[in-house]
């Protein structure tokens, strides 16, 4: 039951709830607002209609504003003629799958496809390829996240409920105006035929966006492609990045505290925390490891897992990345003989035949007396690369430019070492066999053990 139970909450975690957070609220790998004061952005989703998009082109023409259309692909492929008018009169064309369906159903294959086949017919029609991506209700899953479709996703900053014909052109002109101003990315519909719409809503969000245009050229706005936004706010993007990447951080530590009192995790030395543990059955394919230890299904293992608060910390107040190795070594060393003594001390550890980890590295803790073995094909296997990529991206000093230094070092592998090392080595007064980096750590330790502690709660289920 806790097996399942942890698996649930790795699938629903890596797959939607990480990612849903990260765009919706935080806005991370996504465009969902702009800046300045006298641009807007206007943005429709579901159609093209053969009804409502031809009256809603008039309509802009007549106010001279650009907008951005984010069509369903089937409703192209029976409308060309409409699509390539909005192309026609300088409008954005982006994807929003070929039939409107959420993300979180489909398959990352399955989306992929969706947005190609959407994509070709755009191609087909206007001569021109989409680089932007809509997913239907702005549902993204993990796959998403790690540029799956090869588009830039957007969202938006404001959305009203135009979908549905009760609200009426004058409460809906109301809530428009509320969020009319410099940066705003509106979420409006030129189709009724989605799941949940209304065929006659369109009507009355064509009624209000009249209302709203002639508000908007008397106060000298315009609406403007989303394209043309983002190139504007590039300019901008590096006064955010440091605010955004902290916000990423504090909601990602907060996920992290809840993995830890759900699957109860022990901390080694709380005081100043490093480690985390928990006592489980192994349950992957057996392992051999170098030294001849084997490791079958059913052995008791402690399951480790590194603090990222405490890397977030340390990278914060290091003014190198060679002094955030020396230090998460330390870190790291520190730890070692207390876990040690606990597994002596403690009955319930009697049977523990090793410790077990994942981690984005590929040599590094080695000399801590662990074996690196290649993580197992598979869906963890893909799932924990994009997450623990994402993962560094966010909190590692280099930020995603980590990412680019190299594809062996930023696979996961398995860390595992004999209960026996982790005695001999550690426990009692023993001096530990790993020499601390004092003054001229090897390079290669630098780079590897930073991303030691990257893995966090992300332990295998195998």
């Amino acid at each position: 039951m806790q097996t399942l139970l942890l698996w649930l909450f790795y699938l629903s975690s890596f797959y939607a709830f990480i990612p849903g957070i990260l765009t919706r609220i935080f806005g991370f790998r996504v465009f969902r607002r702009g800046s300045g004061t006298n641009e807007f952005a206007l943005t429709f989703d579901d159609g093209p209609d053969p009804l409502y998009t031809p009256r809603l082109l008039d309509l802009l023409k007549r106010y001279d504003m650009k907008a951005t259309f984010f069509v369903v692909g089937s409703h192209a492929e029976k409308h060309p003629e409409v699509v390539r008018r909005i192309h026609r009169e300088g409008h954005l064309i982006g994807i929003h799958n070929y039939v409107h369906k959420s993300n979180w159903l489909m398959r990352p294959v399955t989306v992929r496809k969706q947005v190609k086949r959407t994509d070709d017919i755009i191609y087909e029609i206007t001569g021109e390829r989409s680089t932007y991506y809509r997913p239907p209700w702005g549902i993204v899953n993990l796959f998403d996240f790690a540029k799956n479709t090869g588009c830039r996703i957007i969202l938006w900053s404001s959305m009203f409920s135009d979908w549905r014909s009760k609200i009426g052109a004058d409460r809906l002109t109301e809530r428009i105006l509320a969020k009319l101003r410099g940066g705003e990315v509106m979420l409006l519909h030129d189709c009724g035929t989605t799941m949940g719409a209304n065929p006659d809503a369109p009507e009355q969000m064509l009624i209000a966006l009249e209302r709203v245009l002639e508000v908007a050229q008397q106060k000298g706005m315009r609406s403007i492609r989303v394209d043309e936004m983002m190139a504007k706010e590039s300019k901008s993007k590096v006064k955010k990045v440091s605010l955004l990447k902290r916000m990423l951080v504090s909601v990602w530590l907060l996920w992290e505290k809840g993995f830890h009192a759900l699957f109860s995790l022990e901390t080694v030395t709380p005081d100043d925390p490093m480690l985390h543990f928990r006592k489980r059955a192994y349950t992957g394919k057996p392992v051999v490891m170098e030294d001849g230890t084997r490791l079958d299904k059913g052995d008791q293992v402690l399951e480790l897992h590194f603090d990222n608060r405490k890397l977030y910390q340390i990278g914060s107040r290091s003014r190198s990345e060679m002094q955030l190795a020396i230090q998460m070594i330390r870190a790291v060393q520190k730890d070692l003989p207390t876990l040690a003594n606990m597994v002596l001390e403690r009955p319930e550890f009697k049977e523990v035949r090793g410790l077990y980890g994942v981690s984005m590295i590929s040599r590094g803790p080695e000399q801590f007396g662990f074996h690196v073995l290649d993580l197992p094909s598979g869906l963890f296997a893909s799932s924990t690369r994009l997450y623990l990529k994402l993962l560094l991206s966010v909190i590692h000093p280099k930020g995603q430019a980590r990412l680019k230094e190299g594809s062996q070092v930023m696979e996961p592998k398995m860390l595992m070492m004999p209960v026996e090392v982790l005695i001999e080595r550690y426990a009692e007064k023993r001096t530990p066999s790993v020499k601390p980096p004092t003054e001229e750590p090897h390079e290669l330790a630098q780079e590897q053990v930073v991303d030691l502690t990257i893995a966090g709660a992300t332990a295998s289920r195998m």
